[in-house]
């Protein structure tokens, strides 16, 4: 790609600001480019797949996610965070996470949350609530943009990814070795340590500030070392409303995983109210201490 092409992008990128599509007589303004110029440009990146064109009652154009990958991913380039883009890591509904490489392999994750279940997500992120017109790229960007606050607040008090770069909808993270819990099957000897070990690192995340919002056997990655907690876009500041019902919930998906998969050895009747308030207020030591007497 050229120059101009990104400045084609960006134009694009800046006229969905105001409307869903941008109309094709408004891209010279918001690009810098000439008509003639932007009808050239408009060509290369329709056959790249960048971008989608639509005929309303005008000529509308909008940025495909491909599109907004390439920007981020040039503004990355530009700013020397990463110097080669390599495979797939996962692919997710609302993200996909790729490995590349700086000094050392990163995790590059775009977040992808809008694009095909807008309206849903309207509803269910705070992030858009005040907003009158709110496009797939403002969404995607701001989970991005409270992921890495999150992540820069936490680390390293809390096992979470080292953030290392934001633009846009993506993030360089550290890139993190190991087993989703959910694919893990834990030695008898493991599982109430490394139960008490998530529930203490989401302790430890309420006091530097945040709630995970979203904690499940899908988010946390199991190793030699311990845990990593990993996705937080939909991470919530202690002092929300809603911090603790959503810190419960957060307690009762994990403490339900480990009874469901480890029956025997996590006790059944846990008393998850009483748990999340020893997290709210650092006293947590271990999960046994909340369980009803047999």
């Amino acid at each position: 790609m050229e120059p101009e092409d990104f400045h084609l992008l960006s134009g694009v990128e800046q006229g969905m600001r105001f409307s869903e599509w941008v109309a094709r007589e408004k891209i010279p303004e918001f690009s810098r480019l000439t008509p003639e110029e932007v009808e050239y440009r408009l060509d290369r990146c329709l056959d790249r797949d960048l971008l989608e064109r639509k005929t309303i009652q005008y000529e509308g154009y909008q940025l495909k996610f491909e599109g907004y990958d390439a920007l981020a991913l040039h503004t990355f380039a530009e700013r020397e965070t990463i110097e080669g883009f390599g495979a797939p890591l996962g692919v997710g509904k609302e993200s996909d996470v790729y490995e590349v490489q700086s000094y050392k392999p990163h995790a590059l994750k775009y977040h992808r949350e809008g694009y095909t279940n807008f309206r849903e997500v309207m509803k269910e992120r705070d992030y858009t609530s005040d907003r009158e017109h709110v496009s797939w790229l403002y969404t995607a960007r701001k989970a991005a943009e409270r992921e890495y606050e999150a992540l820069e607040t936490l680390y390293p008090d809390v096992r979470v990814p080292r953030p290392i770069d934001q633009n846009r909808h993506a993030i360089i993270m550290e890139k993190i070795d190991g087993v989703e819990l959910s694919r893990t099957r834990l030695e008898d000897e493991q599982v109430v340590p490394i139960l008490n070990l998530v529930l203490s690192e989401m302790g430890t995340a309420y006091e530097e500030g945040f709630v995970h919002a979203d904690m499940s056997e899908y988010n946390v990655f199991v190793n030699n070392e311990g845990i990593t907690i990993f996705d937080w876009p939909q991470a919530v500041p202690t002092d929300h409303d809603n911090s603790q019902e959503l810190l419960e919930r957060d307690v009762n998906n994990i403490v339900g995983y480990f009874q469901r998969k480890y029956p025997q050895l996590v006790p059944k009747e846990i008393d998850s109210s009483a748990v999340t308030a020893a997290l709210a207020d650092g006293s947590f030591e271990t999960v046994r201490e909340f369980a009803a007497d047999e």
